[in-house]
């Protein structure tokens, strides 16, 4: 194929209805979907992180879902390798490709690259790691908090492996991680169209929690439960699981289990806007502005 590619990246986030849009702009451009989102690759976590239904999975090709095992050790770094290399394939049949998640580092990776960061010495790393296991979660975050403040804005700061990165170059380098995100982005043989997605916060977190009721009801107990006795691996550390474990461990009853994962998944969404709302290149609508998208797209085309 010859002439220009393109790349529609929707963003938002969680519970706002990504999945929902891409399946119908994927039918609109004869395309298909890549996924962004760094909770969908695992194949053991299904419920916890909201990914397309089976049926939604086949009405439309869909790229690194249920790509990945949990016992895998994947980055940021190795994502990007991997959806360039499909986009790469997939420019050759098709002009157009959808990218869709609410991992905002991740769709960063694909359409900037990423920021050389520099190698930390080891010890540094696990001497973290120690202080860590010692100390807990919440050390951790008021630590990346006291020696980086603008990236604590951004990061899940649920994730360990995260929070210790951030710390670690921090220690490592004397200088901030978000220090190493700005740097010019590369030029890729696409052009990205970037939609954010957004509804009112009331009626998005009114979404969140039903949402939530509704995989509680479908057995997330029962997924979280499943996978107890692997949750100190990094990707278990995250919103929708960790929340299980702490009352599997009987740190509290279940009623308050579900008050945490609706909770942190309000917060999750509210940390995702932060992320995507510094970028100046996303053209912001509301789910229901199907035909305005549209057009906005195809202007954006010609």
């Amino acid at each position: 194929m010859t002439g220009q590619r393109f790349l529609i990246l929707v963003v938002g986030p969680t519970g706002v209805g990504k999945t929902d849009l891409c399946l119908k702009l994927a039918k609109k451009f004869h395309t298909q979907i890549i996924s962004c989102d760094s909770r969908q690759f695992y194949r053991e976590m299904t419920l916890g992180t909201a990914k397309p239904s089976p049926a939604e999975l086949a009405e439309v090709p869909h790229h690194l879902i249920n790509s990945l095992s949990i016992e895998e050790d994947y980055d940021v770094r190795k994502f990007e390798q991997d959806a360039l290399s499909i986009l790469d394939q997939l420019y050759q049949t098709h002009q157009v490709v959808i990218m869709t998640g609410g991992s905002g580092l991740f769709a960063d990776a694909v359409v900037k690259g990423l920021d050389d960061i520099p190698d930390v010495d080891p010890e540094i790393r696990q001497e973290i790691i120690k202080e860590f296991e010692e100390k807990g979660l919440e050390w951790l975050q008021q630590e990346v908090e006291k020696v980086d403040p603008k990236y604590f804005e951004l990061v899940d700061r649920q994730n360990p492996q995260r929070l210790m990165r951030a710390l670690e170059v921090g220690r490592g380098t004397g200088l901030k991680f978000s220090s190493f995100r700005v740097k010019k982005k590369v030029e890729r043989p696409f052009k990205t169209i970037k939609i954010g997605l957004y509804r009112d916060r009331e009626e998005l977190y009114q979404r969140i929690d039903l949402r939530m009721d509704q995989m509680i009801e479908a057995g997330l107990f029962d997924e979280a439960d499943a996978l107890f006795g692997k949750r100190k691996l990094n990707a278990l550390q995250t919103v929708g699981y960790s929340e299980i474990f702490g009352y599997l461990e009987g740190k509290y009853d279940r009623e308050e289990a579900v008050r945490l994962l609706k909770r942190n998944s309000r917060r999750y969404a509210k940390r995702q806007l932060t992320w995507f709302r510094r970028d100046p290149e996303i053209q912001w609508f509301q789910p229901a502005q199907e035909n305005e998208m549209i057009a906005w797209i195809e202007a954006q085309m010609a």
